[in-house]
């Protein structure tokens, strides 16, 4: 038995004394998941854009991005999670910690850089124009007229630039690249507005009913999209970024995924931006 100041005695308190000394001593369930949390890296990205995110046969996810997200995990000793996310909600998950990182072929643009901030740039590339073949339009200057349809994939910077640059042709916003290529295919659309690899690889799928205007009308860079305040991280994707490109890492990427376009832009005189 103890004695409390007061003097009382209190009965049955020694035996307790033991089990609160483990229950203080063992890691809240928050600390658990903070502990496991910094260990892994959850990456986000829309595995609907091949080359670069994409799944495999067996549904697990690949591509370029998938493969730079496991490099960079390698090289800050976390394992790498990818989380399927839907292109206009990866910032919003960001934001709310659901994801550490975004890689998936995101401009970084002044708009989003309200929001979140951006590694340094790892890939050049730019705006052009996926036409019909009959069309007459031959840069997006003849796009903006009354009668024409634009079609454009929601929350990109084509759905940007649309909303800023065309007032006088009707743009269709989709959900899908699949359906804005559709749109331009049969006639629906006189264009759809994407960036150059895309644009190629839909055109080279397509060649009867459309042609490809692959010179960037606006050109731009993707990064890695990073939850703002998070200097320690940014300053590690950076690091990993530049002593990747050193060791020739995007060039083999490009091997693996793009050889096929690398080879085909030189021939189109295109510089390659992988």
């Amino acid at each position: 038995m103890m004695k409390h100041r007061s003097g009382k005695t209190l009965v049955g308190w020694w035996p307790i004394v033991p089990l609160l000394a483990i229950l203080f001593a063992l890691p809240a369930p928050a600390a658990v998941q903070a502990a496991e949390r910094n260990d892994t890296l959850v990456v986000g990205m829309e595995l609907a854009y091949p080359p670069f995110e994409m799944t495999d046969k067996a549904g697990k996810p690949t591509g370029v991005s998938v493969d730079l997200a496991h490099e960079l995990g390698k090289a800050l000793g976390r394992k790498v999670v990818i989380r399927n996310t839907a292109f206009d909600g990866l910032i919003p998950s960001l934001k709310t910690g659901k994801i550490d990182l975004i890689i998936s072929s995101m401009t970084a643009t002044a708009e989003r850089a309200k929001s979140i901030d951006f590694s340094d740039p790892y890939l050049e590339t730019g705006l052009c124009l996926l036409v019909k073949k009959s069309s007459p339009v031959t840069s997006i200057k003849d796009l903006d007229q009354p009668g024409r349809v634009v079609a454009v994939k929601k929350g990109t910077t084509g759905h940007v630039y649309a909303e800023k640059h065309i007032a006088r042709a009707k743009v269709l916003v989709l959900d899908k690249e699949a359906a804005a290529v559709l749109e331009v295919v049969q006639g629906k659309a006189d264009a759809f507005i994407y960036d150059q690899m895309s644009t190629y690889q839909n055109w080279r799928k397509n060649q009867d009913m459309t042609r490809a205007l692959l010179v960037p009308f606006q050109k731009e860079s993707w990064a890695v999209g990073i939850r703002k305040g998070n200097g320690q991280l940014k300053e590690q994707v950076n690091g990993f970024l530049k002593d990747f490109r050193a060791r020739g890492g995007f060039e083999k990427l490009g091997d693996t995924y793009l050889k096929e376009e690398k080879e085909a832009f030189k021939k189109l005189g295109y510089p390659f931006f992988l």
